[in-house]
């Protein structure tokens, strides 16, 4: 492995670390840094992913116009080398961008877009995240019987669900049992 690779992949998971501290500038430049790197070594995967990463930092700082277009480039960039799995979580990323905005439509036609993709792909546990997402904007939208489907879909796929989502499964069935359906 080069050392140019080496401090490429250091970089990564400076900025990773960065970033779970809340030191978002100093992350996004980690990433940034890596980008060029890792394009100097023709690794055009991880240089995307870094761009993405990039993108989820102008979300944090509510930089709006920053991350949409740093988002919707790698997810075109994903798009065209084929990546289908990548392109779906950066899908997933701008349903989370543009539902931080409260723009609840095209929030609801990303997580859409993803939650297809990722079945798709047979990824049930990003599917079932995504639908609960999905869910959530529904529910803001004012769609209750519809964000009620599409949250108990969404947990019924996920292969590892959190304590409180398996409670909410058991919650769901016995509400589906007493009551018949949704």
């Amino acid at each position: 492995m080069s050392d140019e690779l080496t401090s490429a992949h250091s970089l990564k998971d400076e900025g990773l670390r960065l970033f779970q501290e809340g030191l978002y500038v100093e992350a996004a430049d980690r990433f940034r840094k890596a980008r060029q790197l890792f394009f100097a070594e023709g690794d055009q995967l991880e240089a995307i992913e870094m761009l993405n990463n990039v993108g989820i930092v102008h979300r944090m700082e509510r930089e709006w116009d920053e991350a949409v277009a740093a988002l919707e480039e790698a997810r075109a960039a994903f798009a065209e080398l084929g990546d289908r799995s990548r392109e779906a979580q950066v899908l997933g990323n701008l349903g989370g961008l543009y539902a931080s905005q409260g723009q609840r439509e095209a929030a609801t036609a990303s997580l859409r877009e993803a939650a297809s993709a990722f079945a798709e792909l047979k990824d049930n546990q990003r599917q079932g995240e995504t639908l609960l997402a999905l869910g959530v904007q529904k529910w803001k939208s004012g769609d209750r019987q519809g964000a009620l489907a599409t949250y108990q879909a969404g947990l019924q796929i996920l292969e590892k669900p959190s304590f409180g989502q398996k409670l909410l499964r058991i919650l769901l069935q016995l509400r589906a049992m007493v009551f018949g359906g949704v």
